[in-house]
């Protein structure tokens, strides 16, 4: 009889067709070289706080991979913000504070620990815990995280939100956070109200209000609008993300079209660049 092929076969045959891979030993060893007497100058001289830009940079490019690019870009990206992790772990190590095994460790324990509806229990309190759905996980998860030290010294339930998360994620955690208590704004059809009454205020101080009310008014219709948002399971951040991707696949197509015309934007009238501008366009999915 003649073999049945697994699937198994094929891809020991893809491996072997295929250069010795890179592994992450491999990793952590060339790091350590650019980090050493020997290795780059520029890799040298950077630190925990001029690598911090590159670490925001580098996760944003992944979330435009995964919204926008191909797996072979996300693979891309992926390894550039691990490298942010391998980089931030050497220094550590250098300094004597911690390695990169101790940061694997420390994860490993952590989703055990935040798990105990799949692994047996570190605290007796997360016993006999069943989670039926992905909400009900969210809750013991946040119980589990609550039993770790660290948590336990906060003196606010708001302690521990990034003040460098963009504001509209940082206004979404919050307002999450703080429905776990029952500390929740009104539904969205309430919250539409207030989201008009805000916008109506923000008209007021165009007129009559100092720079600063009009930034206070701003900023809580903005607040109004992630809560809405929320309860509507739309991630402002994201959307907004997506909104000027729109912006500019249409401003480029305006100015493509003006090219193809041989003339530019500030050789253009105004009723010309609103007609293209207004041109339909499909949405970039």
């Amino acid at each position: 009889m003649k073999k049945r092929n697994t699937g198994t076969e094929f891809g020991n045959l893809k491996k072997d067709k295929r250069p010795p891979q890179k592994n992450l030993n491999n990793l952590l060893n060339i790091m350590a070289k650019l980090r050493g007497p020997l290795g780059c100058p520029w890799d040298r001289e950077q630190t925990e706080q001029t690598l911090k830009k590159f670490l925001i940079e580098e996760a944003y490019e992944t979330l435009e991979a995964i919204e926008t690019g191909t797996p072979e870009a996300l693979k891309e990206e992926l390894g550039d913000l691990l490298l942010q992790i391998i980089f931030f772990s050497r220094i550590a190590e250098e300094k004597e504070e911690f390695d990169f095994s101790d940061v694997v460790h420390t994860l490993a324990e952590k989703l055990i620990h935040r798990h105990p509806h799949v692994f047996p229990p570190s605290n007796d309190q997360l016993k006999g815990m069943t989670p039926k759905n992905a909400e009900d996980v969210v809750q013991v998860w946040g119980i589990a995280k609550e039993l770790e030290g660290k948590y336990a010294k906060r003196t606010s339930l708001l302690d521990g939100l990034p003040l460098a998360l963009p504001a509209l994620e940082r206004s979404r955690r919050l307002a999450q956070r703080t429905s776990r208590v029952g500390f929740d704004r009104p539904r969205t059809e309430t919250l539409w109200k207030e989201v008009e009454k805000g916008l109506g205020e923000l008209k007021k101080t165009t007129r009559l209000s100092s720079r600063r009310a009009s930034e206070e008014r701003l900023g809580d219709l903005l607040f109004a609008l992630v809560n809405w948002a929320r309860f509507k399971d739309i991630t402002a951040e994201e959307a907004l993300r997506k909104a000027n991707r729109r912006f500019v696949k249409r401003f480029r197509k305006v100015e493509m079209e003006l090219r193809r015309k041989g003339k530019t934007l500030k050789g253009s009238n105004p009723e010309e660049i609103d007609r293209l501008w207004n041109k339909r366009i499909p949405s970039p999915r």
